[in-house]
């Protein structure tokens, strides 16, 4: 597919590809990924849906624009107008949205900020970053220590993942994935995974977008929720029972105080989920957005 681009507010050109034909359907990807996780469940999604994949700021082939001091150029709510300008660009009114990880945090602050642009949501393997750091606890910690490390102050977490990017990345898809090794990943996915990461003006960009979650992120998050705002669109949180959000506790009740109507599939993968069961995954999104 070749990308098509738009033009965030603030000149950023992001990234996106059109495939399928039928109501407009938003995906967006996660860390360390670009659009490319989206593809092995894309034969089954764009049978119904005009699928926009797109590449968040930083990633994959959008631009990746240099950090400010106060974290803001890599917030969920820049991100979203991300996803504001990709519907303009397409002269698009209103979209369902799946999001995967930094994707899915994209995808809720869309669903906050742009309500009425917005019909359906679908979170896949992550709960509110409020939240999430909230329900830190020694264990959860150790699991996902790249919360930490990545947002801290640069260049450490550039520097010490330069040393050797390629295979920070395959530690990384290895351990986050139920099966321990690169086998749920097509290899030219993992080449670019790791292309990203080789690339210093990325590997910088992908350390904003944690560091933005810790100073900024959580922050607009807890204001939200200390003001009682809730998600208006009908919500479908997808989660694989060996990730990052089973380890919380009960997920789907922390979605349940964030959303007026709130639905659950769990399925039986670490936090890849699109790559290690695309069918299971397929299913649960056809099912909710058809």
């Amino acid at each position: 597919m070749t990308p098509e681009y738009a033009t965030a507010p603030d000149g950023t050109r992001i990234a996106y590809r059109r495939a399928g034909s039928g109501p407009p359907l938003v995906l967006l990807h996660g860390y360390p990924q670009n659009h490319r996780c989206w593809l092995p469940v894309l034969p089954r999604l764009d049978e119904r849906f005009t699928c926009l994949l797109i590449d968040l700021r930083g990633y994959g082939d959008s631009d990746a624009p240099p950090d400010d001091d106060g974290h803001t150029v890599y917030s969920k709510r820049r991100m979203a107008g991300d996803v504001a300008a990709v519907l303009d660009a397409e002269g698009i009114a209103r979209a369902d949205i799946a999001g995967h990880d930094r994707g899915a945090r994209v995808a809720y602050r869309f669903a906050l900020d742009h309500p009425e642009r917005i019909a359906r949501l679908a979170i896949l393997e992550v709960i509110p970053t409020v939240a999430f750091w909230d329900a830190w606890s020694a264990d959860l910690a150790q699991a996902a220590y790249h919360w930490n490390f990545l947002a801290q102050k640069a260049p450490l977490p550039e520097r010490l993942i330069g040393a050797d990017p390629a295979w920070y990345i395959d530690w990384t898809l290895s351990a986050w994935n139920r099966t321990g090794t690169l086998a749920p990943f097509a290899d030219d996915a993992r080449d670019s995974y790791r292309a990203q990461a080789e690339d210093p003006v990325r590997r910088t960009a992908m350390c904003a977008d944690y560091r933005a979650g810790y100073h900024t992120d959580r922050a607009i998050d807890a204001a939200d929720r200390a003001a009682g705002r809730r998600i208006a669109a009908p919500l479908h949180f997808v989660w694989g029972r060996h990730g990052f959000p089973a380890s919380t506790g009960d997920p789907a009740a922390v979605w349940r105080t964030w959303a007026e109507t709130v639905t659950d599939t769990s399925v039986d993968t670490g936090h890849f989920a699109m790559e290690e069961d695309p069918e299971a995954v397929a299913s649960a999104l056809l099912a909710f957005f058809d």
